[in-house]
């Protein structure tokens, strides 16, 4: 989400041997994105980095280290565990950087160029910044979400010491503590559950990072252990391009497109809520369309409710279906919050504006649906599931629109903090009873 940690070298440590440990959610931005890097600015020659670029991680430091893997990074939806271990120290040229993805090394290269053996590099030397989500300096920021870093200085680990293998699932999953872990002169370990302090370090060796330019919202719940849905960066790309931000949870729309952005996360039974922040608007008919969609789209043309398994919400007191409007609720504009209660159990919508439901809807009230809009059951749509969605229905010079999309990780400052029933998600108004945010946990429990 932009924003940086950095901590100062005051007493060299180990320049040839270390360990970097990350948990990180990709937002699908192509630009080169840092998740570590050390130096003092300038050249190559005076840094090393771990980033990812047009996909593919890279690692270097200086004109005699380059690794880029083949392998491509861009799944919006899902965490990696990503260790780069660095020991030059040894013989072969292979093993001095190895790089893990979810517990295991990979191998595959496309550029593989490695370090002469016991050469030093820039990182854990006096005068030097290490940075988590950036270059030095704070370049090359990182635009989604990291978790449990870990830098080791002085030993070259393996992933089994941060993550391992959960018995009920058979995922990846983060350690609540590493083990077996010696972290050294520079080393730390940096859990980011302090809002307040992102940098706190939970190793014993006080090697606290200092916060840089975290924007509101940064701290979020979804985690490498509950992962919550965004707007799905890979989606209706040719439709409905747009721009992306903070997490791949803020979209923008373009002008000419009228299509949809859909989310990372469908559903096809339960119960589950939502917000959408109707954030800007530069105009237009109806430049905000909020809603839920089981159907691709074919053109930039197909606006959200344009399809007979599409509905949406309009700021212009209407709800869209099958290429029709039909009045509901009262109208909303920029600044509004507008919640979404899916019952897929007795196939009902409802939408809230600023905490009311409209139409008299009451989202309790099961098979008899108060006030809701009625849909079609979820397995005779085309995708078999419903994703939440959003965009705009005008072409119009300055008709872009912003949306900011709560799922239970807000990206927008909020004055409560309603959680559903089990626990999860910060959301502004209160979640129906039996309702239940987008996450992963959630999902294993009430899908």
């Amino acid at each position: 989400m932009s924003g940086y940690l950095t901590d100062s070298i005051g007493s060299t440590g180990s320049r040839k041997t270390f360990t970097v440990s990350v948990w990180v959610k990709i937002d699908g931005n192509t630009v080169n994105q840092t998740m570590f890097g050390n130096g003092t600015g300038g050249s190559n020659s005076g840094k090393f980095y771990f980033a990812i670029s047009n996909g593919q991680v890279r690692i270097g430091g200086g004109a005699n280290v380059y690794i880029v893997t083949n392998r491509l990074f861009r799944d919006p939806a899902s965490w990696y565990h990503l260790v780069c271990a660095v020991d030059t120290t040894q013989a072969t040229a292979e093993n001095r950087i190895k790089f893990y993805v979810n517990g295991v090394q990979e191998t595959d290269f496309n550029t593989s160029t490695y370090p002469g053996q016991n050469d030093n590099t820039p990182t854990n030397d006096v005068g030097t910044i290490n940075t988590f989500g950036a270059e030095q300096g704070g370049g090359e920021s990182w635009d989604g979400y990291m978790t449990h870093m870990v830098m080791v200085d002085g030993t070259q680990l393996t992933p089994s010491n941060f993550g391992e293998t959960d018995s009920t699932t058979g995922e990846w999953k983060p350690k609540a503590v590493p083990t077996g872990v010696t972290y050294g002169t520079n080393g730390a370990f940096l859990k980011c559950e302090n809002s307040a302090n992102f940098g706190v370090d939970s190793s014993g060796q006080g090697n606290n990072y200092t916060s840089n330019s975290f924007p509101t919202g940064a701290h979020t719940q979804d985690t490498a252990s509950n992962t919550f849905a965004t707007f799905n960066s890979l989606a209706n790309v040719l439709y409905a391009q747009g721009t992306l931000s903070e997490g791949n949870l803020k979209f923008l729309t373009t002008q000419t497109d009228y299509s949809y952005r859909p989310t990372t996360i469908g559903v096809d039974t339960g119960k589950w809520y939502w917000e959408i922040k109707a954030e800007a608007s530069g105009g237009g008919n109806d430049p905000f369309m909020i809603g839920i969609t089981s159907t691709e789209p074919t053109a930039n043309s197909n606006e959200l409710g344009h399809f007979a398994n599409d509905w949406a919400f309009n700021e212009g007191a209407q709800y869209r279906n099958n290429n029709t409007n039909t009045s509901y609720g009262t109208t909303y504009t920029v600044g509004d919050i507008i919640g979404v209660a899916l019952d897929l159990d007795n196939n009902k919508l409802y939408f809230s504006k600023n905490g009311t439901w409209q139409n008299s809807g009451v989202p309790t009230s099961g098979a008899t649906g108060t006030g809701a809009i009625a849909i079609t059951a979820p397995g005779s749509t085309p995708l078999g599931n419903y994703f939440p969605a959003v965009g705009d229905y005008d072409n119009a010079a300055g008709s872009n629109s912003t949306f900011q999309a709560n799922f239970g990780n807000p990206p927008f400052s909020i004055s409560s903090g309603n959680a559903d029933d089990a626990g999860y998600g910060t959301f502004e108004y209160d979640v129906p009873a039996g309702y239940y945010s987008l996450c992963s946990k959630n999902l294993n429990t009430y899908g």
